[in-house]
């Protein structure tokens, strides 16, 4: 029996519900026009700063939450071990100097030295010649009888000892030239030891300078723990500074939401704490990985029972500039993007 023409019209009606209902239910995430999550949080590239030396702090010149420009003076440590290094560290340059000059010195005088004995070998070779001279001569004499043997003798023992004072002034002559050698190798030492002092003096004056705690970026301070009269280690953190003009929005979206997302595309940005005011924003990169990834343990399980659960991964998302509500943003708020896949 044929129903009537209102049953088959709400029939046809539930019908076509029903299978728009199951096509809508059943469609992919990633094919939505937008596509939002509220697993979005605020975030920057905060410093920690840490003193790069040991010692007690003497002056604290920054407040909790105060804006502060990179390069501004944070704190300082006491300095006077560092000064006393630091003049240690002069002395021992000026020591070098001084030891330099005076091999310098020595070697000035070293050639006045080589220039005496070398006068001396001149005059030895001049006496040795008459002395060669005279024992021809006298032996001459001898041969013929027009001398005497004993004049013949003392000619010849004084031509010996013109030999030994000559090979004597040779001798003087040639240590004198090898001490140069000498001083020229200790000249090179004492050049090497000014330029270890220097070394010593630069790393002494660098450890003085980090006596002044200066803020490595601009931004504003949080998390401060430094007071005055404590005790810091090198390395221990003693503040952050977060800069507020720089933050971006870091979006955990679900791996079925990512298959249309693409850098460029526009962003509205729900911020929890400014209801009522949106934001703009601009999808800037997608990343390499979800964040389970980088555990230390692995979460897959590659053995026994298996439960498939979606993985998330994070988009950021930067801040399109010159709107009024940004500058309200702090880290770690909440806020819910809706990236315009369409556009």
């Amino acid at each position: 029996m044929a129903l009537p023409k209102k049953a088959q019209i709400i029939s046809a009606t539930v019908l076509a519900v029903a299978i728009g209902a199951a096509f809508y239910f059943n469609r992919p995430a990633s094919s939505a026009a937008i596509q939002s999550t509220d697993d979005a949080y605020v975030h920057a590239d905060f410093t920690t700063v840490a003193p790069q030396v040991s010692g007690t702090v003497e002056t604290v010149l920054v407040e909790d939450n105060q804006p502060v420009k990179k390069g501004d003076l944070l704190a300082t440590i006491d300095d006077r071990d560092f000064v006393a290094a630091v003049n240690a560290a002069k002395a021992q340059v000026a020591s070098a100097r001084a030891g330099i000059a005076s091999l310098q010195a020595h070697l000035i005088q070293q050639e006045t030295t080589i220039r005496q004995a070398q006068a001396v070998v001149t005059a030895d070779e001049a006496a040795l010649k008459l002395a060669r001279v005279n024992q021809a001569r006298y032996r001459n004499l001898a041969t013929d009888g027009s001398g005497t043997v004993q004049a013949q003798q003392q000619a010849e023992a004084q031509l010996s000892v013109q030999l030994a004072s000559r090979d004597k002034s040779q001798a003087g002559l040639q240590a004198a030239r090898q001490y140069v050698d000498i001083l020229k190798a200790d000249q090179e030492k004492a050049k090497a030891a000014l330029a270890h002092a220097e070394a010593a003096q630069a790393i002494a004056q660098l450890q003085l300078s980090y006596t002044r705690i200066t803020a490595p970026i601009s931004g504003t301070v949080g998390q401060k723990s430094i007071r005055i009269g404590a005790f810091v280690n090198a390395g221990k953190p003693l503040l952050a500074i977060v800069p507020l003009d720089a933050v971006y929005i870091t979006a955990n979206f679900r791996e079925t939401q990512l298959a249309r997302v693409e850098t460029g595309q526009t962003v509205d940005i729900e911020v929890d704490a400014l209801p009522g005011q949106a934001l703009e924003g601009t999808v800037q990169s997608l990343g390499p990985a979800s964040g389970v990834s980088y555990s230390a343990i692995a979460p897959h399980n590659a053995t026994g029972n298996f439960t498939k659960i979606v993985q998330r991964l994070p988009v950021r998302i930067r801040i399109d500039p010159d709107q009024p509500g940004a500058a309200k943003l702090r880290v770690g708020m909440s806020v819910t993007p809706h990236i315009r896949i369409g556009e």
